[in-house]
């Protein structure tokens, strides 16, 4: 046998180099395009058919299916996505992905790219150290572009001669005479294939390969076709592994669609195949016996996954009830602390920065729901029942710290990842909203505990200090309903933070007031000096709660327009 196994991995690296720059090129087309992607997801799946074609857009763009059905997995699990959104969407990648084969086909079959390879790299070069990461993102597409067409021609360089190495192929061939049997053998190669390399780009360039030496027939080709259509799904199954079951469901659904259009073709396989020889040998022409059956191979994934579409985008309610019986709801699901981010980083770090922000909305409400808790406390008179809400506020304040650490562990895992120069300021801006939501669940602990201890003094306020207190937590709960507003708001819609800066005045004047009137109080016999603390110690906490919540709005402000301000210090 000629090929040694220092040829062997030669073409394992040329593999590598064809991946590699799978993953630049997509990483460079989705930084480019990264918050219009955001865009397009969230506001082009108001029914099925644009739900497909969004699915068919991304796909086209980032050249990655499993990129786009990790996503999508993700949006589901942050709940920017229904089940039945997922679907169509998903359905859509899988034509998206067909563009991928074409592109191999026509350009490296066709037309010798790797040829340009190091002129289009002398190109990129100056725009990859580019200031500018639009540039940049440009640069590292052109790179990503380069290296694999680089990759496909040392993988048809370097993959065995097999009319010289017949042995090699000898396994295979054993399994090319058995009729429809073969068919579902090539079939069962290309799905774990697909499983191992986690991209069917991959396998696909491959089986090309393969198919325009004359190694395997179209139809064995075409079977490995449908195997890598099922193997690509195990991406997003792994992804939704640690998600919510809405999330596994539309994962799962990924694999019924995917399983069901097999099935199906494999029933019409002998006319399936006839149809897609016609339609090549009709609309396209050339000599050259290898660019012709790369192209009725890319042919045949195309012309598979559209009829696929075609018929099952009208049974996406069955597919839904389908996956819906195969996954049932856990009871955990109901309230987990972690809603959005469970299921992990998004395919893009970009893409990671909405499921962040909606997470950190959730963490605001939580706090929101904490001080409600604590002007309940305050009121709250049977031992039993103070005690049991007491309780579940400190409960509260646990997870409020539990979320912080959560939550910044996973925007430093995205901002690892390559971001551009405004999602960077972002990923700053929103640490320091993660952070300051951290603090006012801390203050709202606080004055649980004041509360706790004029308690066990058994200590009482009067009724012009009870007034006091009310109006000063009636601003403190206006400024925390007004922050979670100005965080739920997207990147689109207009921040107005004067109404926060207005009622963090407010509360400022009336604590200097009343600390004012508190001395004289104690001085005028009033309530004595004890009273006084406790009842400071409540006025000071909100007016630092209220220093808190301004300094999220204002972060929150800064992630808009990506331009970080100063920290307010509390007084």
């Amino acid at each position: 046998m000629e090929y040694s196994f220092y040829d062997f991995l030669k073409l394992i690296g040329s593999l590598g180099l064809f991946l590699y720059g799978m993953k630049i090129m997509s990483e460079g087309l989705q930084k480019i395009a990264g918050d219009r992607l955001r865009s397009i997801l969230t506001a082009m799946t108001t029914n099925r058919v644009t739900g497909m074609l969004t699915g068919v857009l991304i796909t086209a763009l980032i050249q990655s299916s499993s990129a786009t059905t990790v996503m999508v997995v993700s949006f589901v699990n942050a709940g920017l996505l229904t089940l039945t959104e997922s679907i169509t969407v998903i359905m859509g990648a899988n034509i998206g992905t067909t563009v991928t084969a074409w592109i191999i086909s026509i350009f490296g079959f066709k037309v010798d790219m790797s040829a340009f390879a190091l002129p289009l790299l002398a190109v990129a070069f100056p725009l990859i150290f580019s200031n500018k990461s639009r540039r940049k993102s440009i640069g590292e597409f052109i790179f990503g572009f380069s290296f694999l067409f680089m990759g496909l021609a040392f993988l048809k360089q370097n993959a065995p001669d097999l009319n010289a190495n017949p042995d090699m192929l000898a396994f295979v061939q054993n399994y090319t005479n058995m009729g429809f049997f073969s068919v579902l053998i090539f079939l069962l190669i290309g799905t774990i294939l697909t499983m191992i390399v986690q991209a069917s780009a991959a396998t696909m360039a491959i089986t090309l390969i393969m198919c325009a030496n004359g190694w395997i027939s179209l139809e064995l080709g075409a079977a490995l076709v449908l195997g890598e259509n099922i193997g690509t799904t195990i991406t997003a199954n792994i992804a939704a592994l640690t998600a919510n079951t809405q999330a596994k469901r539309a994962a799962m659904a990924h694999l019924v669609f995917n399983v069901f259009g097999v099935i199906w073709v494999l029933v019409l396989f002998k006319p399936f195949m006839e149809l897609v020889n016609w339609v090549v040998d009709t609309f396209f022409f050339n000599d050259n016996p290898q660019v012709m059956v790369s192209y009725k191979l890319s042919a045949f994934h195309s012309i598979f996954n559209i009829c696929n579409v075609l018929f099952l985008i009208w049974c996406v309610k069955l597919i839904e009830r389908t996956v819906c019986a195969i996954i049932h709801p856990k009871e955990e699901d109901d309230e987990p602390r972690l809603r959005f981010i469970s299921g992990g980083m998004l395919s893009t770090a970009e893409l990671s920065i909405l499921q962040g922000r909606k997470e950190i909305h959730l963490f605001a409400e939580r706090t929101h729901r904490m001080y409600s808790m604590v002007q309940e406390l305050l009121h709250t008179e049977k031992v039993d029942d103070f005690n049991k809400l007491y309780s579940r506020i400190e409960k509260y304040e646990n997870i409020s710290d539990n979320m912080e650490v959560e939550i910044a562990n996973y925007l430093n895992q995205v901002a690892e990842g390559r971001l551009s120069s405004e999602s960077k300021l972002q990923i700053r801006a929103m640490l320091r909203e993660v952070t300051e939501i951290e603090s006012i669940g801390d203050s709202c602990y606080n004055l649980a505990r004041t509360v706790n201890r004029r308690r066990t003094a058994n200590v009482d306020f009067t009724e012009k200090q009870y007034e006091h207190i009310h109006f000063m937590m009636k601003l403190t709960d206006e400024a925390l309903a007004q922050m979670v507003v100005v965080i739920g708001k997207n990147e689109h819609q207009s921040v107005d933070v004067n109404k926060s800066f207005n009622i963090e005045n407010e509360i400022n004047n009336y604590r200097n007031q009343l600390k004012t009137q508190n001395i004289l109080d104690v001085n005028n016999k009033e309530y004595d000096y004890q009273t006084g603390v406790y009842y400071m110690d409540m006025i000071a906490e909100c007016e630092k709660l209220g220093d808190y919540v301004v300094n999220v709005v204002e972060a929150s402000k800064d992630v808009k327009d990506k331009t970080p301000a100063m920290k307010r210090t509390t007084a």
